[in-house]
């Protein structure tokens, strides 16, 4: 299991901070998504170039070129692949790269497109290499050969295809061969968004689900929600949850930071598996350097829940770094769990309140 992936499974599915889109999810953000670029928010580079990329199109009166969106999951690859064919006025086939596991299956999808409609194709770096190389031709020709027969007897028909925009997805880009990437007319990769922009996506899905909430409020909710809209919106239904039935309905500061403290998100977003990684890189090891192995069972969890769930967002906000001696929590992370660094603390300190020696025994047990 990968981070990122979109299809994150176990503990990174069961975390209300997770960036994969599970069960009412789906539902809720088919609902809130926006209908066209203008509504659309964040992204503005993004938008700018892919505006006048549509825009061209429908002007040549041809379809648009194949796209390709790279990004963490929760930012808005499908919503922008939707809009796309509202742009176009184009029908829009979905699909995944798992689904698509050999080459029959992509042809009999390609087959069937209409002229100018929009193939989705979602995690298109783990689609197999024979439906990949059948891509290729696809995308630059319109055209596939379908093999009929086995050995020496096999031939190969040509099948032409009706222009069509494919629109690929992908949490990792670097997975992509060269050759498709080359035949991608224009790429575009999603960046995490800033917290007033966020404050927007609340205050706009807010409205949606006809909720009040105030300017403080939707602050509150966006700046815990790291970065990702997908996860602006779970958390801002699950506050709408507590200020129906603990205050009066309307979303406030207070209410929202009292929400989420109940759900165990903290004011940067960290979560209780988050906090069990960092207190006991603080708490047990002084800060480190320490294995991964090692902290994976002082939290508890399996290595690589530590190292693709949580670690990720901890090294992104600058709370632990990974060396080639193991992990270590920076000065940040020492501040934001009010802790003091045994440095700081004087002789004989130890991590900031936590088991006595711990950064002092790692040391010694290791020769650091």
């Amino acid at each position: 299991m990968n981070w990122d992936d979109e299809t994150d499974t176990g503990a990174a599915a069961e975390r209300l901070v997770g960036a994969a889109a599970e069960g009412d999810d789906q539902a809720v953000e088919a609902a809130l998504r926006p209908k066209d670029l203008g509504e659309f928010i964040g992204q503005e580079k993004v938008r700018q170039q892919l505006d006048l990329v549509l825009k061209a199109a429908r002007q040549r009166g041809a379809t648009a070129d194949h796209v390709l969106l790279s990004g963490a999951p929760g930012l808005g690859k499908t919503t922008l692949s939707m809009i796309i064919a509202a742009e176009m006025n184009a029908p829009i086939r979905i699909t995944s790269g798992p689904a698509i596991q050999h080459a029959g299956d992509l042809a009999a999808i390609l087959s069937s497109l209409q002229e100018g409609e929009i193939l989705f194709l979602d995690e298109i770096h783990r689609m197999s290499r024979p439906a990949e190389e059948m891509l290729y031709m696809a995308m630059e020709d319109f055209r596939v050969d379908v093999i009929v027969g086995k050995g020496p007897g096999a031939t190969a028909i040509p099948l032409e295809l009706p222009p069509f925009t494919l629109v690929g997805a992908t949490t990792r880009a670097g997975l992509l061969p060269p050759p498709l990437r080359d035949r991608f007319g224009f790429t575009a990769h999603m960046e995490f968004y800033e917290p007033h922009e966020l404050e927007r996506v609340v205050r706009r899905s807010a409205g949606l689900l006809d909720v009040e909430i105030d300017t403080d409020g939707a602050a509150e909710i966006a700046g815990r929600s790291r970065g990702t809209p997908r996860i602006a919106n779970r958390l801002l239904r699950r506050v709408r949850d507590y200020a129906q039935v603990k205050a009066d309905g309307v979303i406030t500061r207070e209410v929202a930071a009292a929400a989420l403290g109940v759900y165990e998100v903290d004011s940067r977003g960290l979560d209780r598996l988050d906090r069990a990684v960092l207190e006991a890189l603080l708490k047990l090891f002084g800060g480190g350097p320490v294995g991964l192995s090692t902290l994976a069972v002082a939290v508890g969890e399996e290595r690589e829940t530590v190292e693709e769930v949580a670690e990720p967002f901890l090294v992104r906000e600058g709370l632990l770094a990974r060396t080639p001696r193991g992990r270590v929590a920076t000065p940040a992370a020492w501040t934001h769990l009010g802790l003091v660094p045994p440095q700081a603390a004087g002789p004989g300190a130890a991590g900031g309140g936590g088991r006595t020696g711990g950064g002092k025994g790692q040391a010694g047990l290791f020769g650091m």
